[in-house]
């Protein structure tokens, strides 16, 4: 069995993505964005749910039929039923993933996809996408807060930026329970976090602070109260003004040591930033320039700054 691994951050993902030939027709979805680019900084761990309980390639197609509430999948010309096949693994494949930092899944597939599968009536035959599929569901079931994202949605900027944010932070508290949990390193992690958590969402973020200053005797409680409302908060989707919120506050560690020039090249790439004008990458590249001339440790210190490796690419669209 895989554990986790602190200098390496595991990704599970729908084998067909990596180019394994495992689909009904025997092909595949290879993602190249998979493939070329997230392959650089995650290690891939490929599942298959229809290969794994041994239905084999090719093979006939598998849907989501409801009949009447209940779900069940089955041929697409009802000649079988390998619904309990799918749970049952899905159950104790999922139980052996807790390594895992994220998960990508193929889109609208009946056992992988998270959302919008194609869900069959039973009794009239129609159908609509509202689905999900049944080792996705049972795999968010058990871990509710593991950052997991479909294929097709990546290309999307703001969800991938998300989605890889997610990981990499999801990764990082996991190393903090793997050094050791305690009072102090919960508050040193939320330190860090400060400015990425109120790019994200500025309430949760003080309710977070709450949390942290009030802590009871119960660790265990109050590290998976911290750690649910902290994945919480990163879902929601940072923008434009939430971001110059952030680069505000930090544009103020230097006031008292910048030139008038610098502080209006520092005010207007922000301005222009929150314009519109140019992407996030720029002033968050000159405060990192103020960074290495003015020594400010508790900036520094923040995972806003670089919240995932800059040879993905993630701050130079938006």
């Amino acid at each position: 069995m895989s554990v986790f691994k602190p200098d390496q951050i595991q990704i599970g993902i729908s084998a067909c993505l990596l180019g394994e030939q495992v689909r009904f027709d025997g092909g595949h979805k290879q993602s190249r964005y998979c493939m070329d680019e997230l392959s650089r900084v995650f290690h891939y761990v490929p599942v298959c749910p229809e290969m794994a309980i041994g239905m084999g390639t090719p093979r006939k197609t598998i849907r989501l039929v409801n009949y009447s509430g209940e779900v069940r999948v089955q041929a697409s010309d009802d000649s079988f039923d390998v619904t309990e096949q799918l749970i049952d693994y899905a159950t104790e494949k999922s139980a052996e993933l807790n390594f895992l930092s994220g998960y990508i899944v193929c889109a609208k597939s009946p056992t992988c996809g998270m959302e919008r599968v194609r869900l069959y009536d039973g009794k009239t035959g129609y159908s609509e996408k509202a689905g999900v599929g049944v080792f996705a569901r049972r795999l968010m079931e058990t871990y509710p807060l593991l950052p997991i994202e479909e294929d097709g949605r990546l290309y999307d900027l703001v969800l991938r930026e998300n989605f890889i944010t997610r990981v990499f932070a999801y990764h990082d508290w996991h190393k903090l329970l793997a050094e050791g949990l305690s009072r102090k390193a919960i508050v040193a992690f939320h330190t860090r976090y400060k400015y990425l958590l109120m790019a994200h969402h500025q309430e949760q973020y003080r309710q977070l602070g709450r949390l942290v200053a009030n802590f009871t005797d119960d660790l265990d409680k109050d590290a998976q109260n911290y750690f649910t409302l902290f994945m919480q908060t990163l879902m929601h989707h940072a923008n434009r003004r939430s971001h110059t919120n952030v680069l505000q506050h930090i544009q103020g560690f230097f006031s008292d040591r910048l030139t008038a020039r610098q502080k209006q090249e520092l005010k207007g790439s922000i301005d222009k930033y929150r314009e519109g004008l140019l992407p996030l990458l720029v002033p968050v590249t000159l405060i990192r320039h103020y960074l290495n001339e003015f020594e400010e440790p508790f900036v520094d210190q923040q995972v806003y700054l670089n919240p995932h490796p800059e040879e993905l690419k993630l701050r130079y669209g938006y």
